[in-house]
């Protein structure tokens, strides 16, 4: 597979594009190939592209966020992947929803308008109660 490996200091990232075993994990330091960088902050990467069309002829894998870096650069075609969460696209249904019923803050402005004009009104009576 080949993968982002973090490297760089805390709040610093910086990444190492590598290719590794699937079972093996990210932070293990461990690699087969490194076919390149990536700094977020400065957008700087440099990458070996001809190693990485050979190792995805051989059969490696892309992990989502990289594969979608990599269409980006134009350095490989295809569609990009969703790499958000799978409980996201849940949140647009609930958004209709939303629109199509009032909201808390606009049923309480609604009430507090109904009830301006009757608190006007009883002091009124009440005045005219007490001069009679």
């Amino acid at each position: 597979m080949i993968r982002f490996q973090r490297i760089g200091r805390k709040g610093d990232a910086a990444f190492r594009m590598v290719v590794t075993e699937k079972t093996a994990g990210p932070k293990a330091g461990k690699f087969v190939d490194l076919v390149g960088t990536y700094n977020p902050k400065t957008k700087a990467m440099t990458v070996d592209a001809e190693r990485i069309s050979s190792w995805v002829k051989n059969g490696a894998q892309l992990s989502p966020s990289l594969k979608n870096l990599l269409i980006n650069k134009g350095i490989i075609e295809g569609k990009k992947i969703n790499v958000l969460p799978k409980k996201s696209p849940i949140k647009k249904e609930e958004d209709e929803k939303k629109k199509e019923e009032p909201s808390a803050n606009e049923a309480t402005e609604v009430k507090d308008e109904k009830e301006a004009p009757k608190a006007t009104e009883s002091p009124e009576k009440e005045t005219a109660t007490v001069t009679a």
